[in-house]
């Protein structure tokens, strides 16, 4: 009945799998290699399915061939359906999908200590971290090595994990940016989730797991917070601008300079936000966000969220941000600006510059 029911399909693009049917053919795999895996044949024929051969794709998921084609279709556990390979937009999903339970295990964690009494460690570079930050961390790492296990991994507190020395795809993670105001019971804190795929993030999660908010960015599509799509909103003028940074103290020599110079220009300049900052920003609420010595963990989520609703972000010379991801770890911080109206942009920009 099951092999009836796909013979069927002459050219699917996606085809549902019920556990059920799903777990009777790996029971049973007409080849003695299959496990979780099966390759047959369309022809335009209803009746002309043809197994032509079975390989292990990987636990918990198998593939489909076009026999002759190079053409695939890949099922995955996680939706229960089966994509063609070569089409991106169901590889994305499959990767925001991952990423939203990387965030909801995350949240699970945080939400278990925050305003509790928790031991707060000074990190070398003095920053704060607390048993939250690295449990959570934990649990982020762990799914994501379960799904794809030859992706590397780089997180704020445990830095690189990968069994490749060059991982086509890299999972970047802070999971509590802005611990400070984790530890002083502020819900303006957020995990971020990046994924890099050839030096450039193609999908951005910032999530705020206290007040269950969730910003989703992908590359080429249209950012969204809790489902609905968002946009950044029109501001042709610094004199206009609700401007958010960090912290004042973020700043020294010529680049407090240069920031004090944006902030005497704009309408209002807040404080205290973090991630968050950016996606009020895409969500249209802020028009203008200006930090320094930032680390990769703590801007790469952020870029497709800005980006997908319509932003700017940029480096303090207008450049894309870019980072070449190394095992080493070092880098220096990144000045990052990022505006819902490009004219405010370049308007920021040109006060941000020095000899």
């Amino acid at each position: 009945m099951y092999i009836s029911s796909l013979s069927h399909a002459t050219s699917p693009t996606a085809i549902n799998f019920p556990n059920s049917q799903l777990n009777k053919l790996s029971r049973k795999p007409p080849f003695p290699s299959a496990n979780f895996c099966l390759h047959y044949s369309f022809s335009k024929r209803p009746a002309s399915l043809n197994w032509v051969g079975c390989s292990l794709y990987r636990p918990g998921r198998f593939s489909v061939k076009k026999f002759g084609s190079k053409q695939c279709l890949k099922y995955s556990r996680m939706t229960n359906q089966c994509f063609e390979s070569g089409n991106e937009n169901e590889q994305l999903d499959e990767f925001v999908e991952v990423g939203k339970r990387v965030a909801d295990a995350a949240g699970q964690v945080i939400r278990q200590y925050f305003r509790k009494n928790v031991d707060i460690l000074d990190k070398e570079d003095l920053s704060p971290v607390t048993i939250a930050d690295r449990a959570a961390e934990e649990v982020m790492r762990a799914i994501i090595s379960e799904h794809f296990p030859t992706h590397a991994i780089f997180g704020e507190e445990n830095g690189w994990t990968s069994k490749e020395e060059n991982a086509e795809y890299i999972w970047v993670l802070d999971p509590i940016d802005g611990t400070k105001s984790f530890i002083t019971g502020k819900p303006l804190f957020g995990t971020l989730i990046a994924l890099v795929h050839k030096d450039v993030p193609i999908v951005g999660i910032i999530d705020q797991p206290i007040l269950r908010e969730r910003w989703i960015g992908k590359i080429g599509k249209r950012s969204t917070f809790n489902g609905q799509e968002i946009s950044t909103r029109s501001c042709n003028s610094l004199a206009k601008a609700y401007m958010y940074t960090t912290s004042p103290h973020l700043f020294s020599g010529a680049a407090e300079e240069a920031f004090v110079r944006v902030r005497n220009k704009v309408k209002v300049p807040l404080y205290g936000c973090d991630c968050y900052a950016y996606a009020l920003l895409g969500s249209g609420h802020v028009d203008l966000v200006i930090e320094a010595g930032l680390k990769p963990y703590d801007f790469m989520a952020l870029i497709p969220v800005v980006e997908g609703a319509g932003g700017i972000i940029s480096d303090w010379k207008g450049n894309k941000l870019t980072w070449k991801p190394g095992f080493d770890g070092n880098f220096s911080g990144f000045n990052v600006i990022a505006a819902g109206d490009a004219l405010i942009h370049q308007e920021a920009l040109s006060l941000l510059q020095w000899n």
